[in-house]
């Protein structure tokens, strides 16, 4: 069963006048107690939080009721509204969720920044699997657990602190956008600011969405792999027939359908193999270290990592495919009947410099091409999106890591991330004489998507010092 949310979880502290932490830092505060503030509002967004992951905001109305959407949205907006952006207010977008939309005017001279983040989340899977309720911030071992607890919730808190300790002294403008449907891929927001580009322009736009290489070293990503999915689906027989009787010369269609998906990979390598696809990309990023991934995914002992190269190449410079369910007889109630029917869904992941369009044409001419025995294949598109790569040589990007070197004390890393997001490309399809840049307070530890998922406080405090540091420096560099 989901566990029911509290409008209070356990253990977390109370926002309100109460607290301990200034509501807004003060006018001309020296730049150098910009960490004393952030430490101080740390309670504040602890609240912060656990207000927001006891909000059930899955995007999807078969599994929760939208009213919790609507009202995640509206918490967004008091909370932005009293955090000094104008105007907060909400607006439908074109697959029905509502985008939180603000600003607050430049001062004379000064450059504009995009601020987005999204409040929807993942529906949390096997609650069984949890070790505490999804939908009740809880803290274990320093961690912070719950359902968008890093992705996207504590984006969101990161945003909201680094404005409060900035207080009336933000030195940019600032354009704020919280998507509501960024979990199911319906492509609301992206329609929406295509059709409303004026609402969003800006010099430099931080998508908070993804996060750090490890707890502690401070990343951009600048490379998004695109995605394109597709339902394959083989048929033999009018119906089931009994495999005594007819099995042999009855043509098995899930049978059919594995030997179609056991040829989207190399047998001895696991690399994935998809004729018109680039194969041996190399990431000039920052590199993977194999231990840890094996750790941050959980692969069991004795079983090898699939393909070759370097884990950085895998995840980020080469197509990957995976095939995400197959609809079939199950094991149990399975009788001794030939299938006449099966299929699956499959996803390819596409690396900067392949177009989706391109990718899934490749695909399905692959799946098509691979049918034995003149069984029918039918491929069907489901969703698709392009790659993105940012350009880095930008001031912003010059801002960002002069941020990162003083929170962190390193040089930024550079990463690329395995995930896609298609608001990036129409960003930068619309704005592209701004920077895009991608960040936030995820790393591997959070297990976003996943059971457990967590966010660690400190990237939290330390992400929130980045931006504003960066908002104050990217006012500096550009002047």
């Amino acid at each position: 069963m989901t566990a029911t949310p509290k409008n209070t979880p356990k253990n977390a502290p109370q926002a309100g006048p109460q607290d301990d932490a200034p509501r807004h830092a003060p006018r001309g505060a020296a730049p150098g107690d910009l960490a004393a503030r952030i430490a101080a509002l740390m309670p504040r967004a602890r609240a912060d939080l656990a207000e927001l992951v006891a909000i059930r905001s899955v995007a999807d109305p078969r599994q929760y009721p939208p009213e919790e959407c609507r009202k995640a949205a509206q918490w967004v907006a008091d909370a932005f509204a009293e955090a000094g952006l104008h105007d907060v207010h909400l607006t439908e977008t074109p697959d029905g969720s509502a985008a939180v939309i603000g600003h607050r005017p430049p001062p004379p001279g000064a450059p504009t920044v995009l601020l987005y983040c999204h409040y929807d989340v993942q529906p949390p899977l096997d609650d069984d699997a949890w070790n505490s309720p999804p939908f009740e911030l809880t803290e274990r071992q320093g961690r912070w657990y719950g359902r968008g607890a890093a992705d996207c919730k504590g984006n969101i808190v990161m945003h909201l602190t680094a404005l409060r300790a900035l207080g009336e002294d933000v030195p940019v403008g600032l354009r704020f956008v919280a998507e509501g449907s960024e979990e199911q891929g319906t492509g609301g927001l992206e329609q929406y600011v295509a059709a409303h580009r004026d609402e969003f322009t800006a010099d430099a736009l931080l998508v908070c969405d993804t996060g750090n290489a490890a707890v502690g070293i401070g990343t951009a990503t600048t490379s998004l792999r695109g995605m394109v999915n597709v339902v394959v689906t083989v048929e033999t027989l009018a119906g089931e027939v009994h495999s005594g009787m007819f099995g042999g010369p009855a043509p098995d269609a899930l049978a059919a359908l594995i030997q179609v998906l056991s040829t989207l990979r190399d047998p001895a390598t696991g690399d994935t193999r998809i004729q018109g696809l680039p194969a041996n990309g190399t990431w000039q990023g920052a590199g993977y270290d194999e231990a840890q991934f094996r750790g941050d995914a959980g692969v069991l002992d004795g079983v090898p990592l699939t393909g070759t190269g370097s884990v950085a190449d895998r995840l980020w410079a080469r197509p990957a495919v995976t095939v995400l369910g197959i609809d079939c007889p199950p094991v149990v109630g399975s009788s001794a009947a030939v299938p006449p029917t099966a299929r699956a869904r499959v996803s390819l992941r596409i690396p900067p410099g392949t177009a989706a369009s391109a990718a899934r044409r490749a695909l399905t001419a692959h799946l098509t091409q691979a049918a034995p025995w003149g069984v029918r294949v039918r491929v069907e598109p489901e969703s698709s999106g392009d790659p993105f790569s940012a350009a880095t040589d930008g001031p912003a990007y010059r801002a960002l890591d002069e941020a990162m070197h003083a929170v962190y004390g390193r040089p930024m890393t550079y990463l690329g991330q395995g995930g896609s997001i298609p608001l990036c490309n129409v960003l930068a399809d619309s704005y592209p004489r701004a920077e895009i840049i991608l960040m936030g307070v995820e790393e591997p530890l959070c297990l976003i998507h996943a059971p457990n998922e967590s966010v660690d406080p400190d990237e939290i405090q330390h992400m929130a010092e980045v931006e504003a540091r960066f908002l104050t420096s990217f006012a500096r560099t550009t002047r």
